[in-house]
């Protein structure tokens, strides 16, 4: 049986955040307080590239922290990469934890395809 999916993405997972950050060839997130433009906050602080400022995850809220300036200092696109590695990684580590498998496809208008297999058949 096949369903679709949507999923609001809200940053909660520090191992998540590392895989994320792994997929992309990011350097590792840095937990801790991080200066924005507009203040400091605090959390996983994420190198994005060609970006001035980190993005920051705050795993309580679930919320990420960013300062582009309109796009003058980091490309919004970036984050949206960054999400969507962050969510196939946190839906592949709860896919394992209750022991089934997962495959995913790249497709061509950029999105990503995740079929979970349950009882680990593939």
């Amino acid at each position: 049986m096949s369903h679709i999916v949507e999923i609001a993405t809200e940053v909660r997972d520090p191992a998540a955040i590392g895989a994320a950050c792994h997929r992309l060839t990011l350097p590792p997130p840095v937990h801790g307080p991080t200066r924005l433009f507009a203040g400091e906050v605090t959390g996983w602080a994420v190198r994005l590239p060609d970006w001035k400022y980190p993005a920051v995850c705050n795993t309580e809220t679930g919320r990420v922290h960013y300062d582009t300036y309109g796009g003058r200092w980091g490309d919004e696109s970036r984050l949206h990469e960054f999400l969507q590695a962050y969510a196939v990684e946190k839906t592949r580590i709860e896919v394992r934890t209750q022991g089934h498998t997962m495959t995913e496809e790249s497709l061509p208008d950029g999105s990503i395809r995740m079929t979970v297999a349950v009882g680990g058949a593939a």
